[in-house]
């Protein structure tokens, strides 16, 4: 495969087709399987609490593999990570397509997680790599976006392929889109090594990563847990909050589209402040904006009500795509940058781990009201860690040097 050049005459519209393409599809794959996936479960005759845990095993595989995903994109380049990937996600789906009993059904979510994780490190890395600085922040912002595109479209064509084949229309679905992910992604050109990656001596290891940059891990990667457990949160704050206050299931569905579409339509406009203004200018007022906005989630008692702040909290969740992958991208050093963007990985996916647990456990102690507004306590944290943390300036140093200096 031919190479991309790093700076010169940059255009991100070249990257729509090889390295946005895959992502959409991507997100349109995992949005088809994952309404499904309870309900499966449950046809498989596992009881409620078991199929919720069907559902964690997505998010268990990619905690538990953020970190050999890392080893995996050092040692074969982000374009054969992203083409394995997708293969190991065809391969789950197929697994759920065909699952007979609820073991083989887990392994099929176990690897989905496991092919999410490899995929969007590999991903991350390539536009960290292929993309300027000056223009960091858009491409990544658009990252996040056209994945929430994704999956926003994935769960209409899935429910439209089982109109045709019954539940399994879903996982065929996702199969396909994954499928087609790989495809586009064997059309990405490799990049060239970084001149710092070329005269390096001896590969990095996690441990030494880890422990060079402990400090940014026990700071800015403090914050990103935070944004990380309030974003996890907002998933279920809403048909929660809706079902307590008596609306239908079908207007609680109408109320999370609606934040969603919210969420969807102010993705790149953050990335260009981020770019101009800096990283603190986005990643502060997100984190208030959504912590206000469940705050004040229990006071709502009606769909009106409910919907303004459901869009208010969309709006603050969707200002801040591709933030955590922007920072990530600027703190990471450049040898041995997969490595460090594994452990950023594992740190946001152990926020959304803790997250809900914390919804739930407040709720089971006091009330869903107080779990909600505890989610937004923690949204203030996130502000305040993050304004700490975050440089103001929209300048950003080498990498390497600013580890050093840190």
């Amino acid at each position: 495969m031919g190479s991309v050049s790093r700076d010169n005459g940059f255009d991100l519209k070249s990257l729509a087709i090889p390295a946005y393409g895959p992502s959409l599809l991507f997100g349109v794959g995992e949005g088809a399987m994952l309404p499904v996936v309870p309900l499966t479960a449950r046809d498989l005759g596992a009881s409620v609490a078991v199929a919720a845990l069907m559902v964690m095993m997505i998010n268990v595989g990619s905690l538990l593999f953020n970190v050999p995903s890392s080893v995996i994109t050092a040692r074969y380049g982000e374009r054969h990570a992203i083409i394995g990937a997708s293969a190991v996600g065809v391969l789950a789906a197929i697994l759920c397509l065909i699952a007979s009993d609820l073991l083989v059904y887990a392994l099929g979510a176990f690897l989905m997680g496991v092919s999410g994780s490899v995929f969007m490190l590999a991903r991350q890395t390539y536009l960290t790599e292929a993309v300027p600085p000056r223009y960091r922040a858009r491409a990544l912002s658009t990252l996040g976006g056209v994945m929430r595109v994704g999956v926003f479209a994935g769960p209409f064509l899935g429910a439209a392929a089982m109109e045709l084949w019954s539940v399994q229309g879903a996982y065929a679905v996702c199969a396909g889109a994954l499928l087609l992910a790989g495809v586009l992604g064997a059309t990405m050109k490799d990049l060239p090594p970084s001149p710092a990656v070329a005269s390096a001596t001896e590969g990095p290891t996690v441990r030494g990563i880890l422990s060079e940059h402990r400090r940014v891990f026990l700071t800015v990667g403090m914050g990103v847990l935070l944004v990380a457990a309030v974003r996890a949160s907002r998933q279920a704050v809403i048909p929660l909050w809706g079902e307590h206050i008596g609306l239908s299931a079908q207007a609680v569905s109408i109320v999370y589209g609606i934040a969603g579409g919210i969420d969807m339509l102010v993705f790149y406009p953050s990335g260009k402040v981020m770019d101009v203004y800096g990283r603190r200018w986005v990643t502060v007022p997100s984190m208030l904006v959504m912590a206000a906005s469940l705050l004040v989630m229990p006071l709502t008692g009606g769909v009106v009500t409910l919907t303004l702040v459901s869009c208010l909290l969309g709006f603050g969740n969707g200002i801040g795509s591709g933030m955590v992958m922007t920072l990530g991208a600027d703190f990471s050093p450049d040898v041995g940058r997969p490595q460090f963007l594994g452990i950023w990985r594992e740190l946001s996916d152990l926020g959304q781990t803790l997250g809900p647990a914390l919804l739930s456990a407040v709720t089971a102690v006091v009330a869903l009201g107080a779990g909600i507004m505890a989610a937004g306590a923690v949204g203030l944290g996130a502000a305040a860690v993050m304004w700490r943390a975050v440089p103001a300036s929209p300048k950003i140093r080498p990498p390497t040097t600013e580890h050093q200096q840190a």
